[in-house]
């Protein structure tokens, strides 16, 4: 260890590399099922080497909380899967499974790197994001191969610089008034939105299949109503401008009933998707200056959050979420 290295971790730090532990665990046993389930050698070798990488990523992690004398988080192991169920997801679908939990590490892994001030960590971080980049590009042309990606519509390029000049730019939210037309940008968030929702929905078709507790399986069936009601929302929005919303639905659930994974395992996963579901809806709501986009979006956000609270309580109810590093609670000290 260099000298840098035995600088005693920030609480920042802590805490995300305890949330990366997590994400991290959940991944290696996810997947490791998925592949001993695909078909495919192409879709097989993608997940076999993205499982080898994030092995790393981990046995890093746990160095530096040995080195910091800081307890391992229990996050997920062999105990939450089954291996000898039949595949919940063809192999479309898992390949859709691992570049979709690829977006959401862009994020936390970005976000997580601009809190580290120890060399190590920053290091740790920085190659968990490295990673998500390189396999988002990986799992991305595979599905763009196999015709089953829609990519965002086309448009005219642009032929001279244009400034806004006209307050109405930012209405839309009057029923009786004009809308302007969408810009690249809100288009943008809204075909990946649409394409979130997709993945979701499906995600959440074969999570409820297989579900054991019925306020589990309630959950997930809650959730998939709620992705199909953002897919239709989402793409009214595309056809008031003449826009094609995406249309491809390929990859999905198989009809098995049998668990390949735990309650705890696919709620935790289900916690993350909702999560960076609000994010990415205040994002989209930044992006839009349509004032009817930016009540739809907020609405938007309020359902994910109202959905992610509501799962937070089914798992402390089940004693399924590992409580994060605290700070010390100064109050009860003294007494």
């Amino acid at each position: 260890m260099t000298t840098e290295a035995k600088i005693q971790l920030t609480s920042t730090e802590l805490g995300t590399l305890w949330m990366t532990y997590q994400s991290t665990t959940a991944s290696i046993i996810t997947y490791s099922l998925i592949k001993d389930k695909t078909i495919d050698k192409e879709a097989q070798n993608i997940l076999t080497a993205y499982i080898n990488e994030v092995q790393n990523i981990k046995n890093q992690i746990v160095n530096i909380f040995n080195n910091e004398k800081a307890v391992i988080p229990i996050g997920f192991d062999e105990r939450d899967i089954v291996r000898e169920a039949p595949p919940l997801f063809d192999d479309i679908f898992n390949i859709m499974f691992l570049r979709q939990m690829m977006k959401l590490n862009f994020g936390h892994s970005a976000v997580f790197t601009a809190m580290s001030y120890m060399k190590e960590v920053h290091d740790i971080l920085k190659l968990n994001y490295d990673n998500a980049d390189k396999y988002y590009l990986m799992t991305t042309n595979y599905l763009l191969s196999k015709g089953v990606l829609t990519k965002p519509p086309y448009v005219t390029m642009p032929k001279q610089v244009e400034f806004v000049d006209d307050k109405n730019y930012m209405s839309g939210f009057h029923v009786l008034s004009d809308k302007r037309s969408l810009n690249t940008l809100e288009v943008g968030y809204i075909n990946e939105a649409i394409e979130d929702n997709i993945f979701g929905m499906q995600l959440m078709t074969g999570f409820a299949q297989v579900a054991k507790k019925s306020d589990v399986k309630k959950y997930f069936i809650e959730g998939k109503e709620l992705a199909k009601k953002n897919i239709a929302k989402l793409s009214d929005i595309l056809l008031q401008s003449d826009i094609q919303p995406p249309s491809t639905w390929a990859g999905k659930a198989t009809d098995s009933t049998n668990p390949p994974f735990t309650d705890k395992l696919m709620m935790y996963i289900t916690s993350l998707i909702s999560s960076s579901a609000i994010a990415f809806n205040v994002l989209g709501t930044s992006y839009s200056m349509r004032s009817d986009l930016q009540v739809k979006l907020g609405l938007s956000s309020k359902d994910a959050f109202a959905y992610a609270k509501k799962g937070a309580k089914i798992m402390i109810k089940h004693k399924w979420l590992e409580e994060p590093p605290q700070m010390e609670d100064r109050n009860q000290l003294t007494k």
